[in-house]
């Protein structure tokens, strides 16, 4: 099990000043369209298009399609007409806003300590930029990714949730394979975007701080400059550093996550592939993605609601993986499932957070694992989400 060690990057891994440095970005983006936008036009709409971003809860759309929903229409163009001078911007002029950064030498040096360790290092960032800007950005800090064999870095292209977001976590580890063994750590400055939602997901937590800068939502965990943070991972049994799932926020972050992991499949999948069994007695990408919707539909919410509704229920133990053969997965629409599931998915998550503290702990009895309640029955299902996504990331690489 590799250490997964997760930084943020502005003012973590770089001194970028994002508040200063987004106002000059949009503007120079709006200068160099002015010819096709008016420029105060253009400011508005990028301005707007960020924030649908910040607050996106779609699984079934990644950062990039909510913001071009918002974005282009209004103006009058579509995403085509303007890709190639938007190319040229992040080819051109994006580089031209490096001034307004400085590198961290100290940052550099961890990362690579870490990576001579054979830890896994990866770029939690807040994935509202295209990618080409967040890898000239890691350039800026003296990390170019063409040098360092970072792990996973979050763009808007790939991620459906803005990092204020819990369910951000949970997408990302979902990327990192998701097996909740492998010891890890968040590094980060902010304590809304790192500290706060990080901890919610059940991600252990650094607070890189300034001076004099204390936070009650920090109390009890690691805290300290860059040099503090080396320390700390001199000092501590990185071993014992591990996701703790269990709580409701860690839970439904882990169930609003799974299907937009599965939403990055289908993207990235041919259409051909998906009724190919990797091998006799698998599944194919279109039967999980049925098998997925109908436990969503059969299975976990009717268990939630009998949970909820009723007094210490029996909550029967099904065997539904025969369903694949009987009803016919193979030959039915597979996008047509994967709606469903996300739609029957939405409603078990709006569910699971209107609820208090008390009900995550109403009693059931299961016919096979006993006595259990709520939260132990919504950990299970985290867990059939987490074998079926893995199971079909397989499926659709081999």
């Amino acid at each position: 099990m590799t250490f997964q060690l997760l930084f943020d990057l502005d003012d973590t891994l770089l001194d970028s000043n994002i508040e200063s440095l987004v106002p000059v970005y949009f503007q120079k983006l709006a200068a160099h369209l002015a010819d096709l936008v008016p420029p105060d036009q253009m400011l508005q709409q990028l301005m707007r298009s960020t924030l649908a971003m910040y607050r996106s809860t779609r699984p079934d759309q990644t950062l990039e399609e909510v913001f071009s929903q918002e974005f282009y229409p209004p103006l009058g163009t579509t995403r085509q007409a303007l890709a190639e001078r938007i190319e040229q911007f992040y080819d051109e002029i994006f580089p031209t806003l490096q001034p307004l950064t400085r590198p961290r030498p100290e940052a550099v040096l961890l990362v690579e300590w870490a990576l001579s360790r054979g830890w896994d290092v990866s770029v939690a960032t807040d994935p509202l930029f295209p990618r080409k800007a967040i890898l000239h950005r890691l350039r800026w800090a003296e990390l170019a990714p063409e040098n360092y064999p970072f792990r996973l870095i979050s763009d808007f292209q790939t991620f459906h949730f803005a990092k204020a977001s819990v369910s951000y976590f949970g997408e990302f580890l979902g990327h990192l394979g998701w097996d909740g063994e492998s010891p890890l750590l968040m590094v980060g400055d902010s304590i809304e975007r790192d500290v706060i939602p990080a901890r919610q997901a059940g991600i252990p937590v650094f607070w890189l701080k300034s001076d004099g800068q204390v936070s009650p939502d920090a109390e009890g965990i690691p805290q300290g400059t860059l040099a503090d943070l080396r320390k700390f991972l001199e000092t501590t049994d990185i071993s014992g550093l591990k996701a703790d799932f269990s709580s409701p926020s860690a839970l439904v972050a882990a169930l609003h996550a799974a299907p937009a992991l599965m939403h990055h499949l289908t993207r990235i999948t041919p259409s051909e592939k998906w009724t190919l069994r990797p091998a006799p007695g698998e599944w194919a990408f279109n039967e999980i993605l049925c098998h997925l919707r109908d436990v969503e539909a059969e299975v976990n919410l009717p268990r939630v609601e009998a949970v909820l509704n009723g007094e210490n229920p029996i909550i029967t133990g099904q065997n539904t993986d025969p369903w694949a053969e009987q009803r016919r997965y193979l030959e039915q629409d597979g996008e047509e499932a994967f709606r469903e599931f996300v739609a029957a998915r939405a409603w078990l998550v709006e569910k699971l957070k209107a609820i208090s503290p008390e009900e995550w702990e109403r009693p059931a009895r299961h016919t096979i694992f006993g006595p259990t309640h709520l939260r132990e029955l919504v950990g299970f299902m985290v867990e059939h989400d987490r074998a079926h996504v893995k199971q079909a990331r397989e499926t659709v690489t081999n």
